[in-house]
């Protein structure tokens, strides 16, 4: 089916930017899935179990060979979108199939694909933050001398500068920056701990040596990055972590929507206004209109 055929959200195709759209793409997810899954047979072979190198090898050599449309045909049959995902990598890499997914349940690889997903997605969240508030930074030292009136309530008030109005924006961004850099700082890896959490698959493969299932841990974690494991968890991350990321958005949207509604409000004044390109339209009625779009 052509992307012309199907519902493609606007937002992501206006204002997303390309980063964050691959990142959030069904490759990339599909991707991160079989970094786990080699990560995790790369650390069971060097911790004892029976993998050879020439099935890591297989992985690594597979590991991009995603098949969209053979994981959909084997997921129509199973019903089971990761061990569809699983049952087509084997496809591709027959020596390795059976040790593929060793001891692990389905939320060693989703929740910690997605904990590494969030992480990356924070890092790029971060990133703009911090050139926005260099830019309002930058636009506030320019204008920091010129007066204009300050409004409450929408009416006059008193006199203010641009610079400073400027300031007001870019300071929400810092708070921001901060909850952002907080969330990174303490974002764990998931772990690899079975079904329910309770690590007794790893415990079974290892005869109960729980020094070797706690490195194993560790060792997976390290390839994805990642230098702490959440002390505790059940079938799945805690879903705070999700709740605490979605807050901090909102924040971030809040402050974008008060520096936006400034600037449209501004603009009926003719305070400040958007950039308008030589060949930009307005609208497509009026030819003189400046409509704020960015």
């Amino acid at each position: 089916m052509a992307a012309d055929d199907i519902y493609v959200n606007p937002l992501v195709e206006r204002y997303a930017s390309r980063e964050m759209a691959e990142l959030f793409s069904a490759r990339r997810r599909i991707r991160t899935w079989r970094q786990i899954w080699l990560a995790l047979a790369e650390a069971e072979a060097k911790l004892g179990l029976p993998i050879t190198k020439k099935q890591l090898a297989e992985l690594r050599r597979t590991i991009d060979a995603i098949d969209f449309a053979a994981a959909a045909a084997h997921e129509k049959r199973l019903r089971h979108d990761v061990m569809a995902h699983l049952h087509a990598w084997g496809d591709v890499a027959p020596s390795a199939r059976g040790i593929l997914h060793l001891g692990a349940t389905s939320m060693d690889v989703v929740d910690n694909a997605d904990l590494v997903i969030m992480r990356d997605a924070l890092g790029l969240i971060r990133d703009w933050l911090v050139n926005v508030i260099g830019g309002l930074a930058g636009f506030a030292k320019r204008w920091r001398d010129l007066p204009c009136l300050g409004y409450t309530h929408y009416q006059p008030a008193q006199l203010t500068t641009v610079g400073r109005r400027a300031c007001l924006w870019a300071y929400d961004f810092v708070r921001d920056l901060e909850e952002v850099e907080h969330l990174l700082n303490g974002l764990r890896f998931r772990g690899i701990r079975g079904a329910t959490g309770t690590q007794a698959s790893f415990m079974a493969l290892f005869g109960s040596d729980a020094r070797k299932v706690d490195r194993l841990e560790k060792l997976v974690a390290a390839k994805l990055g990642f230098t702490r494991c959440e002390p505790v968890t059940g079938q799945t991350y805690s879903r705070k972590i999700d709740a605490q990321v979605a807050a901090a958005l909102a924040n971030i949207a809040a402050g974008a929507h008060k520096f936006a509604n400034d600037i449209r409000l501004l603009a009926g004044m003719k305070e400040i206004e958007e950039p308008f390109e030589e060949t930009q339209v307005g609208s497509s009625a009026m030819a003189y209109k400046r409509n704020p779009m960015r």
